[in-house]
């Protein structure tokens, strides 16, 4: 066992008080929901009855206790690895080795422990959760592919920007922090290309828009917003989940619309179209860009962080390293920053609903009306089985977009207040 010194109790009060805090707001959520979940709301009134809502209870509940439970059980084992001493002892034979080659076993064997923690997870909340709801048509042997494509994605990508990132940490002297910086934002803008094109399409069949007048319309609607789209492809959802969905994905010439199965066999062509207002509201309104400037921001600081504390001997120390490599310091940076990312999650959570409210006027500036988008939003909140009544704080910590009964109550009052320019 590791000894316990002033670096590491603190270390631990933080992240005890940040996993504290997320249990107590998931019961919280729990809850709130049992008290003010048991009435259908009056914008649903016609869409969901009270046996649907009692299904929507019961699925939010089964989820937030699946994973408070899967979450206890990974702190858990995350703790004891920490203080058992068992990183320590993996790191002591691979400063013998070559920098690069020992920074690359070192995260591939936590990564390994990671997955492999997570696989009976992933295969309850799969195949019995999911299953029980109606939501899951993945076969095993889906779920296994599926699987294995992720680890050699993982292993490649992951490969390179570790190796890339013990180099520059190594051989960039002083300054290194903000070459990995600049390595990193240049990662992300590759990333916007490559998964449209080449990562997701490994999981998923993706296929031009069959639907002729569907596909017009869209474009037509692009078009008078000038946004150039290079496809309107539909993807084969329903071989894994019945759950309905749609999204921009990509960047200029891999910028394309994809179409979940599901929603548009659900749907109607203008709830479609106004789900896709929605979405060019994000690219007219800028928030993608938006959102990379303050994710490189973030990133600049945590670099920074991460150039002071690689070379401070208590760190090391105080989680039983003898030695300091390069890779042990990156690790350890890491797990400080996973706990400080809960406090600071509120923060990025704000600015992403703000986009989202935004992107809901912009539909309805386009369409004139906000039928068609609350429409698609009640059908998508009873197909994905959403909770329509979420604690105020739960929602802080973790809804990226308005909840839903607020989105649709905000839209049609601002329709009712006069028209949209």
């Amino acid at each position: 066992m590791i000894s316990l010194s002033t670096y590491l109790i603190a270390y631990l009060c933080i992240y005890l008080t940040s996993f504290a805090l997320y249990f107590a707001i998931e019961r919280i959520n729990v809850n709130y929901l049992k008290k003010y979940g048991q009435k259908v709301p009056v914008a649903f009134e016609g869409m969901i009855d009270e046996k649907e809502l009692q299904k929507i209870s019961r699925y939010t509940t089964d989820n937030i206790r699946f994973k408070l439970f899967q979450t206890s059980i990974s702190k858990i084992i995350f703790l004891y690895i920490l203080l058992s001493g068992i990183l320590p002892w993996l790191a002591e034979p691979l400063v013998r080795m070559n920098f690069l080659v020992a920074g690359l076993i070192f995260f591939a064997v936590i990564g390994l422990v990671e997955v492999l923690m997570g696989l009976p997870f992933d295969y309850y909340h799969s195949f019995v959760i999911e299953d029980r709801y109606g939501f899951n048509t993945k076969t095993l042997k889906i779920w296994l592919s599926d699987l294995v494509k992720s680890m050699l994605v993982l292993v490649i990508l992951g490969t390179f920007l570790v190796s890339a990132l013990l180099l520059i940490v190594t051989y960039a002297g002083k300054s290194w922090w903000i070459w990995a910086w600049v390595i990193f934002l240049l990662f992300q803008l590759i990333m916007t290309i490559l998964y449209p094109t080449v990562i997701a399409p490994l999981f998923n069949r993706f296929t031009l828009l069959e639907d002729s007048e569907l596909k017009n319309g869209i474009k037509q609607l692009a078009e008078r917003e000038g946004v150039d789209i290079k496809g309107i492809y539909q993807m084969d959802a329903t071989r894994r989940t019945r759950h309905t969905n749609a999204y921009f994905s990509g960047m200029g010439k891999a910028k394309r619309i994809v179409l979940f199965d599901s929603l548009i066999r659900s749907h109607g062509q203008d709830e479609i179209l106004a789900i896709l207002a929605h979405e060019i509201g994000h690219l007219k309104k800028n928030h993608i860009k938006k959102q990379l400037i303050f994710v490189s921001f973030v990133s600049l600081f945590l670099f920074f962080l991460a150039s002071k504390l690689l070379t401070w001997e208590v760190m090391y120390n105080s989680f039983g390293f003898s030695n300091m490599p390069c890779y042990v310091g990156l690790f350890l940076v890491g797990i400080l920053w996973e706990p400080l990312t809960f406090f600071m999650s509120p923060i990025g959570m704000a600015i992403s609903r703000k986009f989202e409210r935004e992107a809901d006027f912009y539909s309805l500036g386009v369409l004139k009306t906000a039928k068609p988008l609350t429409k698609a939003l009640k059908k998508m909140a009873k197909e994905n089985l959403s909770n329509l009544n979420p604690h105020p704080l739960y929602v802080c910590f973790n809804y990226s977009h308005p909840p839903l009964l607020e989105r649709i109550e905000y839209l049609e009052a601002r329709e009712l207040s006069g028209p949209m320019s």
